[in-house]
Order: C-alpha cells, then sequence, then structure tokens
C-alpha cells in the first residue's frame, strides 16, 4: 500500500474532497473544510435531529444508492454508526469482511475497488492502518463514488472530529470563548489531530494539549495549540475535556512506565474535573479504558456528555453521506 501511495503525484487531501463549486464530494479530512461549509454540515445533522436528540428513523435520502463499508483495520463502534446511518437514510449497506476478502488472498487493493465498483456502490467507507490510505483511494476510483475517511493511521478521523464538535457546539455555541483541553496520547491519535484543526477553524479561543512528553510530539504547538505536561495547570478553568484513548496498538517501545501511573498523572478523576470551568462538560471518543484514561465517577457523571457524542455520530455521518453524494451529483452534471 504504501509503495504504491504516492502523495505528491496527486491533489491533496484537502483540494480533492471539494467540487468545482467547493460542495463536498468526498471526505478525507477536515483541513480544507471552511467555517461556511461546515456550518452547513451542522446544519443537515440538526435536520436530522429530533427536538429530545433522538435521530430521526428514516429518510429516503439515499434510496437505491449502496454504500460498502471497507474496513481493513476493526471499529465495531465507527462501522455500527455508519452502517446505521446509511440504514437511515435508507442506503442498501454492504459490510465487507477483510479477514476474508481478496486482498488477504494477495489481490492489489486497486483490483479489490474494481470489483467493488462493479457492483455499482456509491459510496464507500474507508478504514485503514496507513495514513494516506483514503486519498489514495479517492484518486482511483471512477466518477461518482463518494469515498469518507473512517480513519487512517494516525492522520485523520474526521467524522470523529465533527461530531465532537457538533455535541460541543450544543453546550457551547460560543467558539470564541471557549477554552479546550485534549488529554492524552495525542502522538498517536487521528482523533487529536482532526480535533485539533477543526477547532481552530470554528475560532476556538484556546486549545491546551495535555500529556507526558512521551505522548505530545514536539511539533504539537505548530498543529494549533498550547502544550502543558502537568494534568492540574493544563485543566485550570477549560470549558471543554477531551479525553483519548491510549493508543497501545500503536506504540513501540515504552511511552509510559505503566497504566497505574499513566492514571496517577493524567487520568481524569472527579477532582481534578473540580479544577476546570464548573460547567465544563467531558468527552471521549471512545472506547474508554476506565481507570487509565478517566474514572466511573467522572465517565457516569452529570458533566459527561460522552453518550450523546455516539448519538450525534449517527447523524452527523447521514449528514456527511448526505453532502457526498449531492456534491458527487453536481460534479457528474458540469
Amino acid at each position: 500500500m504504501e509503495q504504491e501511495l504516492k502523495p505528491n503525484q496527486y491533489l491533496s487531501a484537502s483540494q480533492l474532497q471539494l467540487n468545482e463549486r467547493g460542495a463536498l464530494k468526498h471526505l478525507l479530512c477536515v483541513q480544507g473544510l471552511s467555517r461556511e461549509l461546515l456550518e452547513q454540515l451542522f446544519e443537515t445533522v440538526r435536520s436530522f435531529t429530533a427536538e429530545d436528540k433522538q435521530i430521526i428513523k428514516k429518510i429516503p435520502l439515499l434510496r437505491s444508492k449502496t454504500v460498502v463499508n471497507l474496513f481493513f483495520e476493526s471499529s465495531t463502534r465507527t462501522r455500527s454508526t455508519f452502517e446505521l446511518a446509511a440504514k437511515r437514510l435508507s442506503a442498501d449497506v454492504l459490510n465487507l469482511n477483510i479477514d476474508s476478502a481478496a486482498v488477504k488472498k494477495g489481490e492489489s487493493l486497486i483490483d479489490t475497488l474494481k470489483n467493488l465498483e462493479a457492483m455499482n456502490a456509491d459510496i464507500f467507507i474507508i478504514r485503514h492502518s496507513d495514513s494516506g490510505a483514503a486519498q489514495f483511494i479517492a484518486h482511483h476510483v471512477r466518477e461518482g463514488v463518494a469515498i469518507i475517511n473512517a480513519g487512517d493511521g494516525s492522520h485523520s478521523h474526521p467524522t470523529q472530529a465533527l461530531l465532537d464538535m457538533y455535541t460541543i457546539l450544543q453546550h457551547k455555541p460560543d467558539c470564541a470563548a471557549l477554552s479546550v483541553a485534549i488529554v492524552g496520547d495525542i502522538c498517536h491519535s487521528r482523533v487529536a489531530r482532526s480535533q485539533i484543526a477543526l477547532l481552530n477553524t470554528m475560532g476556538v479561543k484556546e486549545i491546551r494539549l495535555i500529556g507526558p512528553r512521551t505522548l505530545v510530539p514536539p511539533f504539537a504547538e505548530q498543529l494549533g495549540g498550547r502544550v502543558f505536561h502537568n494534568m492540574e495547570e493544563g485543566l485550570y478553568g477549560v470549558d471543554v475535556v477531551i479525553m483519548l484513548r491510549l493508543q497501545k496498538e500503536r506504540m513501540q517501545g515504552g511511552f509510559i512506565p505503566n497504566m497505574s501511573e499513566y492514571y496517577q498523572r493524567y487520568g481524569l478523576t472527579a477532582n481534578r474535573l473540580k479544577l476546570a470551568a464548573s460547567d465544563a462538560i467531558v468527552m471521549h471518543p471512545g472506547p474508554i479504558n476506565r481507570g487509565v484514561e478517566i474514572s466511573s465517577l467522572v465517565a457516569d457523571g452529570d458533566q459527561s456528555v460522552i453518550l450523546e457524542q455516539v448519538t450525534y455520530g449517527i447523524a452527523v455521518r447521514m449528514a456527511v453521506m448526505s453532502l457526498v453524494v449531492s456534491g458527487q451529483m453536481q460534479s457528474v452534471r458540469q
């Protein structure tokens, strides 16, 4: 995969995902999305959400369309929410079992894609362990087929960042007044990279990146946040606390001494949460490691909006699929 991918030959992901009118035809990353486009997307999310925060059950927007969940990396939560979102839009859904797929038998990724295209698939939801995989695939699909990145390596996870931002806006609509702390394994987190970019686009006042030196990359401040290695100092007065999962599967070597010491220094406890603003909200992209990144008391507490993130995730993915299909149709007509 990485030998085939030569990004310099292609348009960047941020250029590739927009059509000639600036509408979304793929979603590969949050970089390059304008605030106006984001507000259009969030308005679409609102149209799919009832007053009681429940997602509308069935809409025929994608009737006769086929959505393929192409996951080369396991994620029950993300795949399930994409599947449910597609079905609520009345699409046909195919979940490809990669463990038994032809890719595992030696077939190239391009050949697999061409075979799926021959089945008249309209949207590919791609999750891959290689950074740049979704961009690579977007360069090789036929005209009219949309690619949505469901996470690629340590690079990007745009729909997670979008649902996180939408959740924040439901509680803290004034972005210019917000102080947001992102805590934990920033080094290996594609979620953190996407969150930082999106928060900056939305004009958030302050982003704090909190974690041990081994888990905060030296270029972290270039991403657009202020680095703290002391948890208490970093949490003081913040409005939003986003905890990150330790990406143990991506760690090579001893990034932390042990889980117990990590929790003692960087776990979000009830006492530490008191240092944030009194009305601060707590978020986590999941899955949660209780007693490692966050205490059960906080995860299940009144300030936690973790389950809201899951609910809004369905509506956000419905909105993304709706917009990319519309953007592809515009491109085909031109």
